[in-house]
């Protein structure tokens, strides 16, 4: 249970994540974020906490290239990075010859991806997405503030939203912003 929310905003990506840890009917406030800043790259996780460990700690990322080769990258190399990581670490799941891994986002040159638990990589048009079982909360947010100039503030009110609407997300929020591109 999770909210993670991105955005993209004057070539960066914005990740903004609540803190809440769900088993059921329990919750627990972490201390440890489910976004964060990997090189080039900020990743935000949903699925489960030690996905986000593996994520953070045991992934090295590979070099993105140029903006125009991206897309085919996300979906091949960076693809192939988080199936060894997660594999490596435990974490990957085989069930009739096809891996699951689980669902997160990543921001890299100014564009934000929407990684599946199949390995599918996706780029919204919109310019921002959610995952976790906040996201429809968190998207209609993001779509009604398109108004709003401050790309933090933004990110927040679709957090608070998610929030106020899903017992299992909750605060405090954490930031993290991709570096330029």
């Amino acid at each position: 249970m999770t909210v993670i929310v991105g955005l993209v905003h004057d070539g960066r990506v914005l990740l903004g994540g609540d803190s809440a840890g769900v088993a059921g009917y329990d919750l627990t406030i972490r201390n440890d974020p489910k976004v964060f800043a990997s090189g080039p790259y900020v990743l935000g996780f949903t699925s489960s906490f030690r996905m986000g460990q593996l994520l953070r700690w045991s992934l090295q990322p590979p070099a993105p290239p140029e903006f125009s080769e991206l897309e085919r990258f996300m979906c091949t190399t960076w693809v192939d990075a988080i199936r060894d990581c997660l594999k490596t670490g435990g974490w990957a799941r085989k069930d009739n010859e096809q891996e699951t891994g689980g669902k997160f986002l990543v921001g890299v040159h100014g564009r934000l991806f929407v990684v599946e638990s199949d390995y599918q990589v996706g780029e919204p048009t919109d310019g921002y997405a959610a995952v976790g079982c906040g996201e429809d909360f968190a998207l209609g947010a993001l779509y009604a503030t398109a108004a709003v100039s401050d790309p933090e503030e933004r990110v927040r009110l679709a957090l608070a939203a998610a929030e106020r609407h899903s017992a299992g997300v909750r605060g405090p929020y954490r930031l993290a912003w991709s570096d330029t591109t």
